[in-house]
């Protein structure tokens, strides 16, 4: 593509990662099919890839599910630290499921922005006063929850939410920045629910296939804006000679924006999806790393090596992810100044830019170790 004289727009000011906590029913992605635990599994994934993923996509926030921090049962100290921790909580009451009340109530006393949602005629009356997005298990139902997580989520991100009565009568009592272990003896032994070593190597085994796909969905956008990029290679050429006039650019651009607008919403869905898989698993993983590296050496067995070998290889494709957007980040820089058809699409890819350099560290230092035991 030739090169254009442009104002190149400032980089904006770095704005710290928000960060999201999703409560709900958990149900179980291995029960017995069509039985009501993988019911509500099924279900409590629609609600999250159709509703919450995209929403929070749209403001750079990666949700992290509380399923994929710890097992079903008594609120752990992970989980609690989420609750109380998180810029944001976002609760399915459906169904007034116990543990999500529990950990809702929690949140209530803590003063944050907490926004419910709920299926229509699933809505627990202790809490039916409190302003609740209401959703319909319909194509159209899951769009205008979605609009309407957009919308809950912009006032949160401007602080326009009020304190609920736990928080208004606790008020005068500060939460502690650090909060400290909340649940269990005070010498910080382990509840009985807590995942110890093994299922936490079980948990990095079975959500590493996820993360892999969404590698390869990253992978695959960012190849179709490269195709698209090319083909459009000619036009823009031919309307960057010297004597073109500026308005044969306009249609030029027009079309190209429109051409990569879908993948490049695509690619910040799926960098979005990532960064919040790798926030989900990222103590699991640490913890499988500690696990092979108490084995020694000569005793590990193929699981062990093939989940080194994984790690390694998820890095290497993160980072060349990485180079690929950044490249396309700078050349959409001076084309955003040109045309404001192009800041739709430079936005996202911007976006996606920022998720995957928010884990780049993170994944690194499992590559590092990985490569350490290997």
């Amino acid at each position: 593509m030739s090169v254009m004289t442009a104002t190149v727009p400032e980089e904006p000011p770095q704005v710290p990662e928000r960060t999201c906590f999703v409560i709900g029913p958990i149900g179980d992605r291995h029960a017995t099919d069509g039985g009501p635990e993988q019911k509500a599994y099924e279900e409590s994934l629609q609600i999250f890839e159709r509703v919450i993923l995209p929403a929070c996509a749209k403001f750079g926030i990666a949700p992290v599910r509380a399923d994929r921090i710890s097992s079903a049962g008594e609120l752990t100290e992970q989980i609690c630290r989420h609750v109380i921790q998180s810029d944001f909580v976002i609760a399915d009451v459906s169904g007034g499921n116990a543990n999500v009340m529990y950990e809702l109530g929690l949140r209530h006393l803590v003063g944050k922005p907490a926004i419910h949602i709920g299926e229509h005629g699933q809505l627990p009356f202790d809490i039916s006063l409190i302003r609740t997005i209401m959703f319909k298990r319909s194509l159209r139902g899951l769009v205008d929850a979605r609009e309407e997580l957009e919308s809950a989520l912009a006032g949160a991100i401007n602080e326009e939410h009020e304190l609920l009565t736990p928080a208004r009568i606790l008020r005068g009592l500060r939460v502690p920045a650090s909060v400290p272990a909340l649940v269990g003896d005070e010498d910080g032994a382990d509840d009985d629910d807590t995942p110890g070593l093994i299922d936490r190597f079980v948990q990095v085994e079975e959500q590493m296939e996820e993360m892999t796909a969404t590698v390869d969905a990253m992978t695959a956008a960012l190849g179709t804006i490269a195709e698209l990029t090319e083909e459009a290679n000619p036009a823009m050429e031919r309307v960057s000679r010297p004597g073109s006039p500026m308005g044969a650019r306009v249609p030029v651009m027009a079309e190209y924006a429109a051409s990569i607008g879908e993948p490049a919403s695509d690619l910040k869905t799926c960098t979005t999806r990532f960064a919040g898989q790798m926030a989900e698993m990222d103590a699991a993983m640490q913890a499988a790393l500690d696990l092979i590296q108490e084995i020694p050496p000569e005793e590990r067995g193929a699981s062990e090596k093939e989940l080194l070998a994984q790690m390694i290889d998820m890095s290497e494709a993160t980072r060349e992810v990485m180079q690929g957007i950044s490249l396309f980040e700078t050349a959409l820089k001076w084309m955003v100044g040109l045309s404001r058809e192009m800041r739709k699409p430079g936005k996202d890819i911007s976006s996606a830019v920022r998720q995957v350099r928010g884990v780049v560290g993170r994944i690194g230092d499992w590559e590092r170790r990985a490569r350490e035991l290997s």
